[in-house]
């Protein structure tokens, strides 16, 4: 039976003068509740918290707390920033997890294409010095790690990702590329399926990756390569894809059967490994 929720935003960080805003949804039967982090797609320069409202609504329908977060984009900030918020968000997370009720050992991560990159790669290194910098008071025991992690269309290779796209003439994703990332030796080093490659990754949580076969802002190999990469540094991950299905067609194709098979798996996989 679907739960009620409520919503509410809030300022979970500020940069001088520039709040930093998350969306709560908050389940409002009895807990402890699954909780997880929520990181948007965009190209790492466009959209907010509610751009996978689909997504969102329905983890919470289904009893799933979700902190689904703004951060610092182009022309504001290039990598790292984005990463020192999302680091932050998750530990400002587990210190305020008795507070919504929450199971702290079970907090999890969803993101959607370069929200997935940016949430894996801070998974990935979730006591990175840089990207953990700033200071959270009365929550210094708690690192970025999580207990899991859902990636949707993931940009996992930005750098493969940038060659292709310059390749092709695709001047969007390309200016957005280089709007992001000061150079390549940075798509080279914040790189999720490198990182894994040169066994480099602090921590490997249980994953769910879910990928369309008619996407156009992957390469054809990108998702294989990951879950296979993954697997062999020592991590389960589950690769689910859906044919002739684009790019981010939840939020696209809401009332396809792509979009309500995704949201199954999606919200399947968080009860089970936030229980």
């Amino acid at each position: 039976m679907a739960q009620e929720f409520t919503t509410e935003d809030i300022e979970y960080l500020r940069h001088g003068d520039k709040p930093l805003l998350a969306r709560l949804y908050r389940p409002k039967g009895p807990g402890p509740h699954p909780g997880l982090i929520e990181v948007h797609g965009g190209a790492w320069t466009t959209n907010d918290r509610t751009a996978n409202t689909v997504i969102q609504e329905a983890l919470a329908r289904a009893g799933v707390f979700v902190m689904a977060i703004d951060f610092r984009m182009p022309p504001e900030a290039q990598y790292p920033a984005s990463l020192g918020d999302i680091n932050y968000a998750t530990r400002w997370l587990k210190l305020n997890a008795k507070r919504f009720e929450l199971r702290l050992g079970k907090i999890g991560g969803l993101g959607s294409s370069s929200g997935a990159h940016q949430l894996m790669l801070s998974a990935l290194r979730p006591r990175d010095a840089t990207y953990s910098a700033t200071r959270l008071p009365g929550g210094e025991l708690f690192d970025a790690s999580l207990a899991y992690i859902v990636i949707c269309w993931p940009i996992t290779d930005p750098l493969a990702r940038y060659r292709m796209v310059t390749s092709n003439g695709n001047t969007r994703l390309a200016d957005a590329h280089r709007a992001y990332w000061p150079d390549e030796a940075a798509m080279a080093d914040a790189n999720p399926q490198l990182i894994l490659e040169r066994g480099e990754a602090g921590s490997l949580p249980p994953a769910l990756e879910l990928q369309g076969t008619n996407d156009d802002n992957v390469t054809p190999d990108m998702a294989d390569r990951f879950a296979a990469a993954y697997r062999k540094a020592g991590g389960a991950i589950e690769l689910m894809k859906f044919p002739g299905a684009p790019h981010a067609f939840t939020a696209r194709e809401p009332e396809s059967e792509h979009a309500k098979k995704a949201l199954d798996l999606i919200t399947g996989f968080v009860l089970r490994k936030g229980a």
